[in-house]
């Protein structure tokens, strides 16, 4: 069985350093023409998938655009997961959640066991009740292939307050969890399947990220100010790493197909000089 580092390193390989959002915000709904409920969502998602999972490394759903919806909304997403993978787009859920015990156990087989309709490639997820809950997670994703990206150093602007909060250690509490996930990482070849969320718009943290040896996942490019230029400064000499993350940058240009094939292309070849 490959690992969702292996698979994830021949994608971007392949494909290239790219990572596309599905982000069905109203406001988005309506720029394409479309009507803010199930219709508009089935239609936004599938001109998606259409577009550009043949093309894309990794799409990203994001969930909370689909969950407003119910349980159609829900129904849209298992199917825009399944499409995508079938497509070839190795598939990302944003969907951030934190717990512990037989809760946080739960949210992993709901979307890291294979059985499930909402299985995916890999999720986000969120170390503020300590990285060891997310056991759970780390654990059915190594049992099936899976991968897991750990929120770590955020850009909105609440999220210093706590990420750079230091501890009884001296070290911050994102360096906690970035250390902690590169120990897991430690040995992988080509890349551990651990990832981190790192926002292309921090700048220079003074945090070290040299030794993850995982996928670091960097939104906040395009529509959110950040420049694939932006990338040096945050990740350095962890650059080969970086997976950059557009949303509304490559989605405003829709709905066409073309257009939306020709953004990608273009925040494509961005990245591409960046990352080198």
């Amino acid at each position: 069985m490959e690992t969702f580092g292996e698979r994830l390193h021949a994608a971007v390989a392949e494909r290239g350093p790219l990572c596309v959002g599905i982000d069905p915000h109203a406001s988005l709904l309506a720029r394409w023409g479309l009507s803010d409920d199930i219709a508009g969502l089935e239609r936004f998602a599938r001109t998606v998938v259409e577009a550009l999972a043949d093309r894309v490394a990794v799409l990203k759903p994001q969930s909370a655009f689909f969950e407003r919806f119910g349980s159609r909304g829900v129904a849209v997403l298992e199917s825009t997961i399944r499409q995508s993978r079938e497509a070839g787009a190795i598939v990302l859920l944003d969907v951030k959640r934190g717990d512990i015990g037989s809760t946080m156990a739960a949210y992993a087989d709901a979307y890291l066991n294979p059985e499930s309709t909402l299985c995916s490639d890999a999720i986000t997820v969120s170390p503020y009740l300590g990285v060891g809950s997310l056991q759970p997670a780390f654990d059915l994703a190594a049992a099936h292939g899976g991968g897991v990206f750990v929120l770590a150093l955020t850009s909105n602007p609440e999220g210093p307050a706590v990420q750079h909060a230091v501890t009884p250690s001296g070290k911050t509490v994102a360096q906690t969890v970035i250390d902690e996930i590169s120990q897991v990482n430690a040995g992988a070849e080509p890349l551990g399947s651990l990832g981190l969320v790192v926002g292309a718009t921090i700048g220079e943290t003074g945090h070290d990220l040299s030794a993850v040896n995982g996928p670091l996942l960097a939104p906040g490019l395009g529509a959110q100010g950040g420049t694939p230029d932006d990338l040096r400064a945050v990740f350095g000499e962890s650059l080969h790493n970086v997976l950059p993350s557009y949303s509304r940058e490559v989605l405003a240009a829709g709905p066409g197909i073309a257009d939306l094939r020709a953004a990608a292309d273009r925040v494509l070849a961005g990245c591409r000089a960046a990352l080198g």
